[in-house]
């Protein structure tokens, strides 16, 4: 049921509107500061204030944010400078952290990579072991430095079709698949 516009106690439409915007700039409420009241907003002025060249947005940015007597066109281009700057730090440190990933990744890899190159390496020393030229308890060699580079020198020099490389694979064939002998 609709009420009269002239019923008592019923605000006549356009009186209802002047209550809520009033235009008396003398009884408006002054506009709170939002360098007073964001301080993400007064450290990322401080911030950029800081840095040696600021991007026309970011130069724009200061300049609203330190003017004390704002319009509100002005108050709504800072509000929307303030969005842009937070999106950007946002993308800045989504590239960063995708960044971080691929290196994380790349690491994983190359330390694999490290980790395969390493067995294979102790492998060789252990070939080194099972052949009785190192210690097993120090891993020093039981023979002249010198004299067993000499002979892996000799070794790497003869061809693979020599007839000594076929007795040397079935000897070392024959230690790799004899059952383990206990340590000395």
């Amino acid at each position: 049921m609709r009420l009269p516009n002239n019923t008592p106690g019923r605000i006549p439409r356009r009186d209802a509107t002047a209550l809520c915007y009033n235009h008396d700039s003398e009884t408006q409420p002054e506009r709170p500061n939002p360098m007073q009241n964001d301080n993400w907003l007064t450290d990322r002025v401080a911030f950029l204030k800081a840095l040696k060249s600021r991007t026309d947005q970011q130069e724009l940015l200061v300049l609203l944010a330190e003017k004390s007597d704002r319009s509100a066109l002005e108050d709504r281009k800072l509000a929307t400078l303030v969005k842009a700057e937070k999106a950007a730090l946002r993308a800045a440190k989504a590239r960063q952290d995708a960044a971080r990933m691929i290196n994380a990744d790349r690491k994983a890899e190359a330390d694999a990579e490290r980790k395969a190159r390493d067995h294979e390496m102790y492998q060789a020393a252990g070939l080194l072991s099972l052949a009785g030229l190192v210690d097993k308890k120090t891993g020093k060699p039981t023979v002249d430095r010198g004299e067993l580079l000499g002979a892996l020198l000799g070794l790497a020099k003869v061809p693979p079709d020599d007839q000594r490389r076929g007795e040397w694979k079935r000897a070392g064939d024959a230690l790799l698949a004899a059952p383990p002998r206990s340590a000395d």
